[in-house]
């Protein structure tokens, strides 16, 4: 029997193809629309240089498909930076990643914005081994990353928080408030993370814009507020490898910084190391 119109079920709306790509040195009146990092976005006024999702200025008009990516870093880079890769990090998930932290790679100069993710991608080849480790090897240490002091525990199981990932994200509460800052249950299914793309790469980009870690600024303010490379170690890494903690360390992560902003091109900056 054929399905009155009124009970068939809402078919939802396909994404909406992608406007003109953003250019940084073109004049943008109220109601223009361009294309950033897979979204469309809309002035509200008139504008120029101002990126979108880092600006309000623009209002996000959703996700896009088919408009390419205006992300500092192109494909042909993020290959050669990672040429023996897992599959399982695409660089469009990295690009479908970047809307949860518009302010990522996308605040200041081309040379800041590119300094960034050249030092993200630094820690995500540093702590993967080139994006060759989706999840960690030894298995033995499972069971350490859960915290049962805290009052929601370990749903998942004991042995569920394991690091996963760019940077190995790992320990319930980090789940915990990763998910409920991005609107995931992360808690409960942590094995999202070693199942999407997407996800993997805004566990890492919740880290490097909202947690200090054993530092005292976030990895994006490190970056973006010229205290350089060396800091971003501290807020990852801490004294395990700053202050003399691990120098060989230290000189691992600097000469892979400077090898990644080689392959993009720009200057690796000061303040190299911590």
């Amino acid at each position: 029997m054929a399905v009155p119109a009124s009970a068939a079920p809402a078919i939802p709306d396909a994404p909406a193809s992608c406007a003109p790509l953003w250019n940084s040195s073109t004049a943008y009146s109220a109601g223009g629309t361009v294309a950033h990092h897979g979204r469309n976005w809309t002035a509200k006024w008139w504008t120029r240089d101002e990126n979108p999702g880092a600006a309000t200025v623009w209002a996000d008009r959703g996700a896009c498909v088919g408009g390419g990516s205006d992300f500092v870093i192109s494909e042909a880079e993020f290959d050669a930076i990672f040429p023996d890769r897992a599959p399982f990090y695409t660089y469009q998930g990295l690009i479908d990643a970047l809307h949860a932290y518009p302010r990522f790679a996308n605040t200041g100069t081309e040379e800041t914005r590119s300094r960034e993710a050249a030092a993200f991608l630094t820690h995500a080849d540093f702590e993967s081994v080139g994006l060759r480790y989706v999840k960690e090897i030894n298995e033995a240490n499972y069971w350490i990353k859960c915290d049962y002091g805290r009052p929601f525990g370990c749903p998942a199981g004991q042995s569920a928080y394991y690091g996963r990932g760019p940077i190995m994200f790992s320990w319930n509460f980090n789940y915990k408030a990763a998910g409920d800052a991005l609107g995931l249950d992360l808690l409960n299914d942590p094995w999202l993370v070693e199942r999407d793309p997407s996800v993997a790469w805004q566990t890492a980009l919740w880290y490097w814009n909202t947690q200090n870690g054993p530092g005292t600024m976030t990895s994006h303010d490190a970056m973006v507020g010229g205290a350089g490379f060396g800091e971003t170690i501290r807020s990852l890494n801490g004294a395990l490898e700053c202050d003399g903690g691990n120098p060989a360390s230290v000189r691992a992560r600097v000469s892979a910084y400077e090898r990644i902003a080689g392959v993009i091109g720009t200057n690796p900056g000061s303040g190299l190391t911590c």
